[in-house]
């Protein structure tokens, strides 16, 4: 129990943290993603009210707090809900980070409940893998917290050991199970280790230092790949192992790989590789299983009553998502990885699927295969958007984060996690008609919303239609590769290069046939008419929120967030330790070899005393005696 003490704190503190940064990412991007005439308004997704059933029948067919306003007398539209509850969850979060007390059960099933809402209406959006790891842990984080605000004290109390083991879990099928889907897609750049050499260049948003880690020789390159396979895969299992230094050993291995450079040199075929890969995971797998049940039969008695239910249904839907999700690693055809063919499905006991199904709408559990397939091989895909108003002088729109001008070095944008440009990115892997809020983009910038060009650009003067907007719009498909290192060694003046590709999206212009097509197919047509925003103390409180927020871009928002916490931290350092020093300290204890040498010397003082006051006695009587009274 003691060993994990240490570690639940860290993680409990973190995933406060987590929490505050990606409710506060949300936040800025609400008005231009979910508002009411933003890319995939919230209004037209939103659960509606039905007075009729009761509501936990409500919140079981449709988790989200949103529609809850009405019931609760709150007078806002559906974007003024959402900011609130994004407001909350920070608010929350930030208080979670900062005080101990409150990383309490109760607070982080708030946040946990919070940011399921958001995603239950989020769409295209709030559907990445962090979203869905972020409902998952954040679950986990639920069991794994003290449950003290309702017991009215804020002694920490220690857990079960089983509940812990549910977050090691959590973090082996992760990295675990990235790993296999790399191998099990039969990707050529991870089957030939030149994942890593297109790994920074392709990634969602490049980091300044993306540029250069690219620079580094192809034999490094490949030895990290090498590396990041063994850490994904042959490490992980070490998670369960029952000595401690074992499991330490993970995780410092995890931090840092050195590999031999003979490895590289190992000729494996798929079919050589698979067939081990298939000899050892499924053994692994089973092993992690007992090993868990183990876990819980062990500590089953020391459940907390509340999680006992919650915690079994967790462990056999995760059981299920294992089994639907690595069947390629038993004796027959491979199957794809993040999904269940039905033939397979239909083999897996009926409660089993029955328990899954009961958790399935909240996203307890998830498949993670991430990087599974190396794209941009070839070169980045990006879509660069052009405006114009005539329709043959055409103009780039400059995203703020993106790959664009090839002269703009990458920025750093975390922990901030700028939506729109990562879709971007995500769109240019495919065909238009694949991303239908693409459409509704070119309609927003073509009608001049403010608060969608805030996505792209807060800083009008770099916005080349800030004064009008244009009046027809096109987008382009062209690839990036990173520049070389100059020959004297400076650093690189032109970041990227690039070449056309071929047309994302036809010039169209409002009220043209082509978009009004495109808006009718992906059922983007307006269906409901904008109500009027609500005029209640709380709306108008969360405008000005809002007018005091929307003018900075959202990295500099989440940074200031993050100087905050830790000019918080730093001062709570500082006054503990100052009130510490003026606390009345007890007067120090003598050494005992001091005290052994002055407790003599003060018995014979005292002994001194009482004889000298004895013969001052005895003086005084003999005196008295010759007096002529006494004679007398």
């Amino acid at each position: 129990m003691g060993e994990t003490r240490l570690p639940r704190h860290m993680f409990l503190w973190s995933m406060a943290i987590i929490y505050m940064f990606a409710f506060a990412s949300l936040y800025v991007q609400i008005p231009g993603l979910y508002g009411n005439e933003g890319v995939l308004p919230v209004r037209l997704v939103e659960p509606r009210v039905d007075g009729s059933r009761p509501v936990l029948e409500q919140i079981h067919a449709h988790p989200s707090l949103l529609w809850l306003g009405p019931r609760l007398g709150l007078d806002l539209d559906a974007q003024q809900a959402m900011e609130l509850l994004c407001l909350a969850g920070a608010l929350l979060a930030l208080g979670a980070a900062l005080l101990e007390p409150l990383r309490d059960s109760l607070v982080f099933f708030c946040l946990w409940a919070l940011y399921l809402s958001l995603c239950q209406v989020g769409q295209d959006f709030l559907r990445f893998q962090w979203d869905s790891l972020l409902l998952e842990a954040g679950f986990l984080t639920v069991l794994v917290a003290p449950l003290n605000l309702l017991r009215w004290r804020s002694a920490f109390r220690q857990h079960d050991a089983v509940t812990f083991w549910l977050v090691r879990w959590l973090l082996f099928r992760l990295t675990f199970g990235s790993g296999v889907a790399k191998l099990a897609s039969h990707c050529p750049s991870w089957w030939g280790l030149t994942a890593v050499n297109h790994m920074f260049e392709a990634q969602g948003i490049p980091l300044p230092w993306s540029w250069f880690i690219q620079q580094l020789p192809d034999w490094y390159l490949k030895l990290g790949t090498v590396g990041l396979l063994v850490t994904e895969i042959a490490v992980p299992p070490l998670y369960f192992a029952p000595i401690r230094s074992l499991r330490l050993a993970a995780f410092y291995i995890q931090v840092c790989v050195w590999l031999h450079q003979q490895l590289l040199n190992m000729t494996f075929t798929q079919q050589q590789f698979g067939n081990w890969l298939k000899l050892v995971t499924g053994p692994t797998i089973w092993v992690g299983v007992l090993s868990l049940t183990w876990e819980v039969v062990a500590a089953i008695i020391n459940l907390p009553n509340w999680s006992v239910g919650v915690t079994i249904g967790l462990v056999v839907s995760t059981v299920y998502k294992i089994l639907s999700d690595w069947s390629w690693c038993c004796p027959r055809p491979q199957v794809p990885y993040s999904s269940m063919e039905q033939v397979y499905s239909s083999k897996i006991l009926p409660e089993v699927r029955q328990a899954y199904s009961l958790v399935e709408r909240y996203r307890l559990v998830s498949a993670y295969s991430l990087d599974s397939r190396m794209t941009g091989v070839d070169g980045r895909s990006e879509v660069v958007l052009e405006g114009s108003m005539d329709k043959n002088t055409w103009t780039e729109i400059e995203f703020m984060y993106k790959p664009g001008n090839v002269g703009m070095a990458p920025p750093v944008v975390a922990p901030h996690q700028p939506r729109l440009d990562w879709q971007m990115s995500q769109a240019a892997q495919g065909l238009a008609e694949q991303s239908p809020w693409f459409t509704s983009l070119v309609h927003c910038l073509l009608q001049g919303n403010k608060d969608v060009v805030r996505l792209i650009q807060t800083d009008s003067a770099q916005y080349p239609f800030s004064q009008a907007p244009p009046v027809y719009l096109r987008a382009s498909l062209y690839k990036y590769w990173f520049t070389q290192t100059a020959q004297d060694g400076s650093g690189p003046k032109e970041w990227w290069r690039r070449g056309y590709s071929e047309e994302f999206y036809p010039a169209v212009q409002l009220g043209g046939l082509t978009l009004e097509g495109m808006l009718s197919q992906h059922g983007l047509k307006e269906k409901f008419p904008i109500q009027p925003s609500p005029d209640s103390p709380l709306a108008q409180a969360l405008r000005q929120v809002r007018d005091h927020v929307q003018t900075l871009p959202g990295h500099l928002v989440l940074w200031s967030l993050l100087a905050t916490v830790a000019t918080i931290w730093l001062l709570k350092t500082l006054l503990s330790g100052v009130l510490g020093g003026r606390k009345a300290k007890p007067t120090p204890a003598e050494p005992k070899a001091k005290k052994a040498k002055d407790q003599p010397a003060a018995k014979n003082a005292s002994a001194s005393s009482l004889k000298a006051e004895r013969e001052n006695s005895e003086e005084s009587r003999r005196d008295a005696d010759k007096s002529p009274k006494k004679r007398k």
